[in-house]
Protein backbone atom coordinates (compact mmCIF):
# COMPACT_ATOMS: atom_id res chain seq x y z
CA UNK A 1 0.00 0.00 0.00
CA UNK A 2 1.35 3.39 -1.03
CA UNK A 3 1.21 6.10 1.63
CA UNK A 4 2.10 9.76 1.98
CA UNK A 5 2.75 12.04 4.92
CA UNK A 6 1.10 15.30 5.86
CA UNK A 7 3.62 17.63 7.47
CA UNK A 8 3.40 20.81 9.51
CA UNK A 9 4.54 23.67 7.20
CA UNK A 10 5.96 25.58 10.17
CA UNK A 11 7.86 22.50 11.40
CA UNK A 12 8.37 20.20 8.39
CA UNK A 13 10.01 17.52 10.51
CA UNK A 14 6.71 17.13 12.37
CA UNK A 15 4.35 14.62 10.74
CA UNK A 16 0.66 15.36 11.21
CA UNK A 17 -0.41 12.00 9.82
CA UNK A 18 0.23 9.23 7.32
CA UNK A 19 -2.42 8.43 4.72
CA UNK A 20 -3.06 5.68 2.21
CA UNK A 21 -3.14 6.66 -1.44
CA UNK A 22 -6.38 5.51 -3.01
CA UNK A 23 -6.16 3.44 -6.18
CA UNK A 24 -8.84 3.03 -8.84
CA UNK A 25 -10.43 0.17 -6.89
CA UNK A 26 -10.68 2.31 -3.76
CA UNK A 27 -12.33 5.13 -5.70
CA UNK A 28 -14.75 2.67 -7.28
CA UNK A 29 -15.61 1.26 -3.86
CA UNK A 30 -16.21 4.75 -2.46
CA UNK A 31 -18.56 5.57 -5.32
CA UNK A 32 -20.38 2.25 -4.86
CA UNK A 33 -20.90 2.87 -1.15
CA UNK A 34 -22.02 6.46 -1.72
CA UNK A 35 -24.47 5.28 -4.37
CA UNK A 36 -26.02 2.72 -2.06
CA UNK A 37 -26.34 5.13 0.85
CA UNK A 38 -27.69 7.90 -1.37
CA UNK A 39 -30.74 5.91 -2.42
CA UNK A 40 -31.93 5.72 1.18
CA UNK A 41 -30.85 9.27 2.02
CA UNK A 42 -32.86 10.72 -0.87
CA UNK A 43 -36.01 9.29 0.72
CA UNK A 44 -35.40 11.14 3.98
CA UNK A 45 -37.60 14.28 4.13
CA UNK A 46 -35.62 17.44 3.45
CA UNK A 47 -36.37 18.97 6.90
CA UNK A 48 -35.06 15.79 8.54
CA UNK A 49 -31.87 16.00 6.48
CA UNK A 50 -31.57 19.61 7.58
CA UNK A 51 -31.83 18.67 11.24
CA UNK A 52 -28.85 16.35 10.89
CA UNK A 53 -26.85 19.07 9.15
CA UNK A 54 -27.71 21.41 12.02
CA UNK A 55 -26.41 18.75 14.40
CA UNK A 56 -23.12 18.69 12.49
CA UNK A 57 -22.75 22.37 13.33
CA UNK A 58 -23.23 21.54 17.00
CA UNK A 59 -20.55 18.84 16.85
CA UNK A 60 -18.13 21.15 15.04
CA UNK A 61 -18.74 23.89 17.61
CA UNK A 62 -18.03 21.48 20.45
CA UNK A 63 -14.77 20.45 18.78
CA UNK A 64 -13.79 23.91 17.57
CA UNK A 65 -10.63 24.32 19.68
CA UNK A 66 -9.22 20.94 18.64
CA UNK A 67 -10.15 21.42 15.00
CA UNK A 68 -8.61 24.90 14.93
CA UNK A 69 -5.39 23.50 16.34
CA UNK A 70 -5.39 20.83 13.63
CA UNK A 71 -5.90 23.48 10.93
CA UNK A 72 -2.93 25.39 12.32
CA UNK A 73 -0.77 22.28 12.44
CA UNK A 74 -1.61 21.14 8.93
CA UNK A 75 -2.37 24.30 6.94
CA UNK A 76 -0.19 26.75 8.86
CA UNK A 77 -2.89 29.31 9.66
CA UNK A 78 -2.39 31.36 12.79
CA UNK A 79 -4.72 30.19 15.53
CA UNK A 80 -7.25 33.00 15.29
CA UNK A 81 -7.66 32.44 11.54
CA UNK A 82 -7.87 28.67 12.04
CA UNK A 83 -10.70 29.26 14.49
CA UNK A 84 -12.42 31.35 11.83
CA UNK A 85 -12.06 28.51 9.35
CA UNK A 86 -13.92 26.17 11.70
CA UNK A 87 -16.50 28.81 12.64
CA UNK A 88 -17.33 29.29 8.98
CA UNK A 89 -18.29 25.62 8.81
CA UNK A 90 -20.41 25.99 11.94
CA UNK A 91 -22.18 28.97 10.40
CA UNK A 92 -22.66 27.14 7.11
CA UNK A 93 -24.30 24.24 8.94
CA UNK A 94 -26.78 26.62 10.53
CA UNK A 95 -27.56 28.36 7.26
CA UNK A 96 -28.01 25.17 5.24
CA UNK A 97 -30.11 23.64 8.01
CA UNK A 98 -32.42 26.64 7.71
CA UNK A 99 -32.78 26.01 3.99
CA UNK A 100 -34.37 22.68 4.81
CA UNK A 101 -37.63 24.47 5.50
CA UNK A 102 -37.27 27.16 2.83
CA UNK A 103 -38.79 27.24 -0.63
CA UNK A 104 -37.66 24.34 -2.76
CA UNK A 105 -39.04 25.72 -5.99
CA UNK A 106 -41.47 28.20 -7.54
CA UNK A 107 -45.09 28.17 -8.67
CA UNK A 108 -46.23 29.48 -12.06
CA UNK A 109 -49.52 30.28 -13.79
CA UNK A 110 -50.20 28.07 -16.80
CA UNK A 111 -51.58 28.97 -20.20
CA UNK A 112 -54.47 26.54 -19.96
CA UNK A 113 -57.43 26.57 -17.56
CA UNK A 114 -57.48 24.00 -14.77
CA UNK A 115 -53.74 23.49 -14.98
CA UNK A 116 -51.00 24.21 -12.46
CA UNK A 117 -47.22 24.44 -12.84
CA UNK A 118 -44.39 24.42 -10.34
CA UNK A 119 -40.70 23.60 -10.05
CA UNK A 120 -38.90 21.47 -7.53
CA UNK A 121 -35.36 20.20 -7.07
CA UNK A 122 -34.05 16.69 -6.92
CA UNK A 123 -30.61 15.21 -6.20
CA UNK A 124 -28.09 14.42 -8.90
CA UNK A 125 -26.92 11.23 -7.16
CA UNK A 126 -23.24 11.05 -6.21
CA UNK A 127 -21.15 14.22 -6.19
CA UNK A 128 -17.37 14.16 -6.53
CA UNK A 129 -15.51 16.92 -4.69
CA UNK A 130 -11.90 18.06 -4.95
CA UNK A 131 -10.95 20.61 -2.31
CA UNK A 132 -7.84 22.71 -1.54
CA UNK A 133 -5.72 22.96 1.59
CA UNK A 134 -6.12 26.65 2.42
CA UNK A 135 -9.62 26.37 3.95
CA UNK A 136 -9.52 22.70 4.93
CA UNK A 137 -12.69 22.77 7.06
CA UNK A 138 -14.70 25.67 5.63
CA UNK A 139 -14.58 24.70 1.95
CA UNK A 140 -15.68 21.09 2.53
CA UNK A 141 -18.62 22.53 4.47
CA UNK A 142 -19.54 24.80 1.55
CA UNK A 143 -19.79 21.74 -0.66
CA UNK A 144 -20.85 18.83 1.55
CA UNK A 145 -23.68 20.52 3.47
CA UNK A 146 -25.72 21.68 0.45
CA UNK A 147 -24.98 18.41 -1.34
CA UNK A 148 -26.38 16.46 1.61
CA UNK A 149 -29.41 18.71 1.94
CA UNK A 150 -30.15 18.14 -1.73
CA UNK A 151 -30.15 14.37 -1.12
CA UNK A 152 -26.80 13.35 -2.61
CA UNK A 153 -23.98 11.01 -1.70
CA UNK A 154 -20.42 12.36 -1.63
CA UNK A 155 -16.93 11.22 -2.58
CA UNK A 156 -14.36 13.85 -1.62
CA UNK A 157 -10.63 14.07 -2.28
CA UNK A 158 -9.05 16.75 -0.11
CA UNK A 159 -5.68 18.26 -0.90
CA UNK A 160 -2.79 16.00 -0.05
CA UNK A 161 -1.50 18.95 1.99
CA UNK A 162 -4.46 18.91 4.41
CA UNK A 163 -5.90 15.38 4.57
CA UNK A 164 -6.23 15.19 8.36
CA UNK A 165 -8.54 18.20 8.48
CA UNK A 166 -10.94 16.63 6.00
CA UNK A 167 -10.95 13.36 7.91
CA UNK A 168 -11.77 15.22 11.12
CA UNK A 169 -14.57 17.14 9.38
CA UNK A 170 -16.18 13.97 8.03
CA UNK A 171 -15.83 12.30 11.43
CA UNK A 172 -17.90 15.17 12.84
CA UNK A 173 -20.53 14.57 10.15
CA UNK A 174 -20.82 10.90 11.08
CA UNK A 175 -20.91 11.72 14.79
CA UNK A 176 -23.89 14.00 14.10
CA UNK A 177 -25.88 11.26 12.40
CA UNK A 178 -24.84 11.27 8.73
CA UNK A 179 -24.84 7.67 7.47
CA UNK A 180 -21.25 6.42 7.41
CA UNK A 181 -21.26 5.41 3.73
CA UNK A 182 -22.89 8.63 2.54
CA UNK A 183 -19.72 10.76 2.69
CA UNK A 184 -16.55 8.99 1.58
CA UNK A 185 -13.01 10.37 1.73
CA UNK A 186 -10.30 9.17 -0.64
CA UNK A 187 -6.76 10.49 -0.35
CA UNK A 188 -4.04 10.95 -2.89
CA UNK A 189 -2.85 13.13 -5.71
CA UNK A 190 -4.00 14.23 -9.16
CA UNK A 191 -4.64 10.73 -10.45
CA UNK A 192 -7.14 10.13 -7.62
CA UNK A 193 -8.95 13.34 -8.51
CA UNK A 194 -8.99 12.23 -12.15
CA UNK A 195 -10.47 8.88 -11.18
CA UNK A 196 -13.31 10.62 -9.36
CA UNK A 197 -13.87 13.07 -12.20
CA UNK A 198 -14.16 10.38 -14.86
CA UNK A 199 -16.05 7.78 -12.83
CA UNK A 200 -19.34 6.94 -14.55
CA UNK A 201 -21.13 6.75 -11.20
CA UNK A 202 -20.31 10.36 -10.33
CA UNK A 203 -22.92 12.73 -11.73
CA UNK A 204 -21.48 16.06 -10.61
CA UNK A 205 -18.03 17.46 -9.87
CA UNK A 206 -17.28 20.38 -7.56
CA UNK A 207 -13.70 21.62 -7.78
CA UNK A 208 -11.82 24.41 -6.03
CA UNK A 209 -8.25 25.05 -7.13
CA UNK A 210 -6.09 26.51 -9.86
CA UNK A 211 -7.22 27.55 -13.33
CA UNK A 212 -5.06 24.99 -15.23
CA UNK A 213 -6.25 22.10 -13.06
CA UNK A 214 -9.84 23.29 -13.26
CA UNK A 215 -9.71 23.26 -17.04
CA UNK A 216 -8.41 19.69 -17.02
CA UNK A 217 -11.12 18.64 -14.58
CA UNK A 218 -13.87 20.15 -16.73
CA UNK A 219 -12.53 18.61 -19.94
CA UNK A 220 -12.10 15.15 -18.38
CA UNK A 221 -15.58 15.22 -16.85
CA UNK A 222 -17.25 16.00 -20.14
CA UNK A 223 -15.31 13.37 -22.07
CA UNK A 224 -17.05 10.55 -20.19
CA UNK A 225 -20.56 11.96 -20.44
CA UNK A 226 -22.48 15.05 -19.39
CA UNK A 227 -21.87 15.97 -15.75
CA UNK A 228 -22.60 19.04 -13.69
CA UNK A 229 -19.19 20.67 -13.21
CA UNK A 230 -18.73 23.64 -10.89
CA UNK A 231 -15.35 25.36 -10.79
CA UNK A 232 -14.05 27.85 -8.24
CA UNK A 233 -10.64 28.91 -9.50
CA UNK A 234 -8.11 31.69 -8.98
CA UNK A 235 -8.24 35.38 -8.22
CA UNK A 236 -6.16 38.50 -8.74
CA UNK A 237 -8.11 40.74 -6.46
CA UNK A 238 -7.72 44.49 -6.42
CA UNK A 239 -8.71 47.29 -4.07
CA UNK A 240 -9.18 50.78 -5.51
CA UNK A 241 -8.11 53.66 -3.27
CA UNK A 242 -9.51 57.03 -4.29
CA UNK A 243 -7.98 60.34 -3.20
CA UNK A 244 -10.77 60.93 -0.64
CA UNK A 245 -10.37 57.53 1.04
CA UNK A 246 -9.88 57.05 4.77
CA UNK A 247 -6.24 55.97 4.64
CA UNK A 248 -6.28 54.58 8.17
CA UNK A 249 -9.04 52.21 7.06
CA UNK A 250 -7.19 51.38 3.85
CA UNK A 251 -4.04 50.44 5.76
CA UNK A 252 -5.96 48.12 8.08
CA UNK A 253 -7.70 46.53 5.11
CA UNK A 254 -4.48 46.14 3.12
CA UNK A 255 -2.67 44.45 6.01
CA UNK A 256 -5.51 41.98 6.55
CA UNK A 257 -6.33 41.52 2.88
CA UNK A 258 -2.80 41.08 1.56
CA UNK A 259 -0.90 39.48 4.43
CA UNK A 260 -3.59 37.66 6.41
CA UNK A 261 -3.36 33.88 5.92
CA UNK A 262 0.07 34.67 4.42
CA UNK A 263 -1.75 35.83 1.29
CA UNK A 264 -2.98 32.30 0.66
CA UNK A 265 -6.66 33.02 0.04
CA UNK A 266 -8.30 33.09 -3.35
CA UNK A 267 -9.72 36.46 -2.22
CA UNK A 268 -6.45 37.93 -0.92
CA UNK A 269 -5.81 41.54 -1.92
CA UNK A 270 -3.04 41.25 -4.47
CA UNK A 271 -3.32 44.61 -6.23
CA UNK A 272 -3.74 48.04 -4.68
CA UNK A 273 -4.93 50.45 -7.38
CA UNK A 274 -4.20 53.84 -5.84
CA UNK A 275 -4.97 57.37 -6.94
CA UNK A 276 -1.61 59.02 -7.52
CA UNK A 277 -2.46 61.91 -5.19
CA UNK A 278 -2.35 59.64 -2.11
CA UNK A 279 0.06 56.93 -3.28
CA UNK A 280 3.18 58.22 -1.49
CA UNK A 281 1.46 58.62 1.86
CA UNK A 282 -0.33 55.29 1.61
CA UNK A 283 2.80 53.33 0.71
CA UNK A 284 4.61 54.94 3.62
CA UNK A 285 1.84 54.04 6.06
CA UNK A 286 1.52 50.45 4.88
CA UNK A 287 5.27 49.97 5.05
CA UNK A 288 5.46 51.27 8.61
CA UNK A 289 2.75 48.88 9.76
CA UNK A 290 3.72 45.85 7.69
CA UNK A 291 7.36 45.85 8.77
CA UNK A 292 6.13 45.46 12.34
CA UNK A 293 4.16 42.30 11.58
CA UNK A 294 5.56 39.28 13.37
CA UNK A 295 6.37 36.32 11.14
CA UNK A 296 6.60 33.11 13.10
CA UNK A 297 5.07 29.96 14.55
CA UNK A 298 1.31 30.04 13.91
CA UNK A 299 0.72 28.34 17.26
CA UNK A 300 2.10 31.44 19.01
CA UNK A 301 -0.72 33.87 19.75
CA UNK A 302 1.62 36.82 19.06
CA UNK A 303 2.29 35.73 15.47
CA UNK A 304 0.72 37.83 12.71
CA UNK A 305 1.92 35.94 9.63
CA UNK A 306 2.44 32.19 9.54
CA UNK A 307 4.15 29.99 6.97
CA UNK A 308 3.33 29.46 3.34
CA UNK A 309 2.28 25.91 2.70
CA UNK A 310 5.51 24.43 1.27
CA UNK A 311 9.10 25.31 0.46
CA UNK A 312 8.15 25.03 -3.21
CA UNK A 313 5.50 27.71 -2.67
CA UNK A 314 8.03 30.02 -1.04
CA UNK A 315 10.39 29.53 -3.99
CA UNK A 316 7.62 30.20 -6.50
CA UNK A 317 6.57 33.37 -4.67
CA UNK A 318 10.16 34.60 -4.57
CA UNK A 319 10.54 33.94 -8.29
CA UNK A 320 7.53 36.14 -9.02
CA UNK A 321 8.93 38.93 -6.83
CA UNK A 322 12.30 38.73 -8.58
CA UNK A 323 10.60 38.90 -11.96
CA UNK A 324 8.65 41.96 -10.85
CA UNK A 325 11.88 43.67 -9.82
CA UNK A 326 13.51 42.72 -13.13
CA UNK A 327 10.55 44.31 -14.92
CA UNK A 328 11.13 47.62 -13.13
CA UNK A 329 9.03 47.39 -10.00
CA UNK A 330 10.51 48.87 -6.85
CA UNK A 331 10.81 46.58 -3.85
CA UNK A 332 9.55 48.73 -0.98
CA UNK A 333 9.80 46.07 1.71
CA UNK A 334 10.17 42.33 2.19
CA UNK A 335 11.00 40.26 -0.85
CA UNK A 336 12.71 37.28 0.73
CA UNK A 337 12.10 34.00 2.48
CA UNK A 338 12.78 33.84 6.20
CA UNK A 339 13.20 31.08 8.76
CA UNK A 340 12.09 32.09 12.26
CA UNK A 341 14.37 30.73 14.96
CA UNK A 342 11.55 28.71 16.51
CA UNK A 343 10.58 27.07 13.18
CA UNK A 344 13.61 25.24 11.83
CA UNK A 345 13.11 24.34 8.19
CA UNK A 346 9.76 26.12 8.02
CA UNK A 347 8.51 27.76 4.84
CA UNK A 348 7.98 31.46 5.47
CA UNK A 349 7.96 34.52 3.23
CA UNK A 350 8.09 38.08 4.49
CA UNK A 351 5.21 40.46 3.81
CA UNK A 352 6.25 42.14 0.58
CA UNK A 353 5.27 45.46 -1.00
CA UNK A 354 6.06 46.32 -4.60
CA UNK A 355 5.52 49.65 -6.30
CA UNK A 356 5.58 50.69 -9.93
CA UNK A 357 3.51 47.96 -11.53
CA UNK A 358 1.21 48.75 -14.43
CA UNK A 359 -1.74 46.77 -15.67
CA UNK A 360 0.38 44.73 -18.13
CA UNK A 361 3.01 43.77 -15.55
CA UNK A 362 3.35 40.05 -14.87
CA UNK A 363 2.93 40.68 -11.13
CA UNK A 364 -0.31 42.57 -11.83
CA UNK A 365 -1.89 39.83 -13.93
CA UNK A 366 -0.89 36.56 -12.27
CA UNK A 367 -1.97 35.06 -8.97
CA UNK A 368 0.84 35.02 -6.39
CA UNK A 369 -0.90 33.15 -3.58
CA UNK A 370 1.51 34.58 -1.07
CA UNK A 371 2.00 37.71 1.07
CA UNK A 372 2.80 40.06 -1.81
CA UNK A 373 1.00 43.33 -2.55
CA UNK A 374 1.61 45.26 -5.78
CA UNK A 375 0.77 48.99 -5.90
CA UNK A 376 -0.49 50.36 -9.22
CA UNK A 377 -0.92 54.14 -9.49
CA UNK A 378 -3.76 55.68 -11.49
CA UNK A 379 -4.88 59.19 -12.37
CA UNK A 380 -8.65 58.86 -12.17
CA UNK A 381 -11.63 56.75 -11.19
CA UNK A 382 -12.17 55.58 -14.77
CA UNK A 383 -8.52 54.58 -15.02
CA UNK A 384 -8.87 52.62 -11.79
CA UNK A 385 -11.94 50.71 -12.99
CA UNK A 386 -10.29 49.86 -16.30
CA UNK A 387 -7.12 48.73 -14.52
CA UNK A 388 -9.00 46.39 -12.20
CA UNK A 389 -11.07 44.91 -15.03
CA UNK A 390 -8.08 44.42 -17.33
CA UNK A 391 -7.35 41.00 -15.89
CA UNK A 392 -8.44 37.45 -16.70
CA UNK A 393 -9.65 36.88 -13.15
CA UNK A 394 -12.85 38.26 -11.67
CA UNK A 395 -13.36 37.04 -8.12
CA UNK A 396 -13.28 39.95 -5.66
CA UNK A 397 -12.66 43.68 -5.77
CA UNK A 398 -13.00 46.67 -3.46
CA UNK A 399 -13.15 50.44 -3.50
CA UNK A 400 -12.30 52.89 -0.73
CA UNK A 401 -14.04 56.26 -1.09
CA UNK A 402 -16.39 58.61 0.76
CA UNK A 403 -18.16 59.46 -2.51
CA UNK A 404 -21.35 57.38 -2.63
CA UNK A 405 -21.75 58.10 -6.33
CA UNK A 406 -18.34 56.64 -7.15
CA UNK A 407 -18.95 53.71 -4.84
CA UNK A 408 -22.20 52.81 -6.59
CA UNK A 409 -20.64 53.27 -10.03
CA UNK A 410 -17.87 50.90 -8.99
CA UNK A 411 -20.40 48.32 -7.80
CA UNK A 412 -21.94 48.29 -11.27
CA UNK A 413 -18.75 48.56 -13.34
CA UNK A 414 -16.30 46.24 -11.58
CA UNK A 415 -16.33 42.90 -13.38
CA UNK A 416 -16.02 40.66 -10.33
CA UNK A 417 -18.39 38.30 -8.58
CA UNK A 418 -17.85 40.08 -5.25
CA UNK A 419 -17.46 43.81 -4.59
CA UNK A 420 -16.64 45.45 -1.26
CA UNK A 421 -17.03 49.14 -0.43
CA UNK A 422 -14.64 50.50 2.21
CA UNK A 423 -13.48 46.99 3.13
CA UNK A 424 -10.79 44.61 1.84
CA UNK A 425 -11.41 41.96 -0.79
CA UNK A 426 -11.79 39.17 1.77
CA UNK A 427 -14.43 38.44 4.37
CA UNK A 428 -17.25 36.68 2.52
CA UNK A 429 -20.35 35.78 4.54
CA UNK A 430 -21.93 32.38 4.05
CA UNK A 431 -25.49 33.59 3.32
CA UNK A 432 -24.35 35.45 0.17
CA UNK A 433 -23.30 33.69 -3.05
CA UNK A 434 -19.53 33.23 -3.41
CA UNK A 435 -17.80 32.99 -6.77
CA UNK A 436 -16.32 34.95 -9.63
CA UNK A 437 -16.46 35.89 -13.28
CA UNK A 438 -14.22 35.30 -16.27
CA UNK A 439 -11.46 32.72 -15.60
CA UNK A 440 -12.29 32.58 -11.91
CA UNK A 441 -15.14 30.12 -12.42
CA UNK A 442 -17.79 28.76 -14.73
CA UNK A 443 -20.84 30.56 -13.42
CA UNK A 444 -21.86 28.50 -10.41
CA UNK A 445 -21.83 30.08 -6.97
CA UNK A 446 -21.13 28.50 -3.61
CA UNK A 447 -22.82 29.44 -0.34
CA UNK A 448 -26.04 31.41 -0.10
CA UNK A 449 -29.26 30.02 -1.50
CA UNK A 450 -27.56 29.52 -4.86
CA UNK A 451 -25.18 27.02 -3.30
CA UNK A 452 -27.74 24.27 -3.87
CA UNK A 453 -27.74 24.75 -7.64
CA UNK A 454 -24.56 22.80 -8.32
CA UNK A 455 -25.81 19.83 -6.29
CA UNK A 456 -29.39 19.49 -7.55
CA UNK A 457 -31.36 19.60 -10.75
CA UNK A 458 -34.53 21.54 -11.44
CA UNK A 459 -37.67 19.61 -12.30
CA UNK A 460 -40.68 21.31 -13.88
CA UNK A 461 -44.04 19.78 -12.98
CA UNK A 462 -47.39 20.31 -14.74
CA UNK A 463 -50.66 19.17 -13.17
CA UNK A 464 -53.66 19.19 -15.48
CA UNK A 465 -56.97 18.74 -13.67
CA UNK A 466 -59.23 19.70 -16.58
CA UNK A 467 -60.16 16.10 -17.40
CA UNK A 468 -59.37 16.55 -21.11
CA UNK A 469 -56.36 16.76 -23.40
CA UNK A 470 -55.02 20.31 -23.56
CA UNK A 471 -52.26 21.08 -26.03
CA UNK A 472 -50.84 24.31 -24.63
CA UNK A 473 -49.77 26.64 -27.44
CA UNK A 474 -51.69 24.66 -30.04
CA UNK A 475 -55.19 25.22 -28.67
CA UNK A 476 -54.91 27.63 -25.78
CA UNK A 477 -56.65 30.44 -27.62
CA UNK A 478 -59.61 28.23 -28.42
CA UNK A 479 -59.78 26.96 -24.87
CA UNK A 480 -59.96 30.50 -23.55
CA UNK A 481 -62.60 31.72 -26.03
Amino acid sequence: MTTFESRNPAHPSSIVGTFAVADAAAVDDAVRRATGAQRAWAQVPVPARAEIIGSIGDVLASRKADLARLVTLEAGKILVEAGGDVQEAVDMAGFIAGQGRAAWGTTHPCEMPNKFGFTTRHPVGVVGMITPWNFPVAIPSWKIFPALLAGNGVVIKPSELAPACCDAFVEACVAAGVPADLVNVVHGFGDVGAAITTHPGVRAISFTGSVPTGRRVAAAAMEVGPKLVSLELGGKNAAIVMDDADLDLVVEGALFGAFGTSGQRCTSTSRLVVHRAVADELVERITARATALRVGDPMDATTDVGPVITAESAARIHGMVERAIDEGNTLVMGGHAVEPSECEGGSFYTPTLLRGAHRDSYIARNEVFGPVLAVLEVESFDDAIETVNDCEYGLSSAIYTHDVNLAMQAVHRLDTGIVYVNAPTIGAEIHLPFGGNKHTGNGYREAGTRGLEQFSETKSVYIDYSGRLQKAQIDNREALS
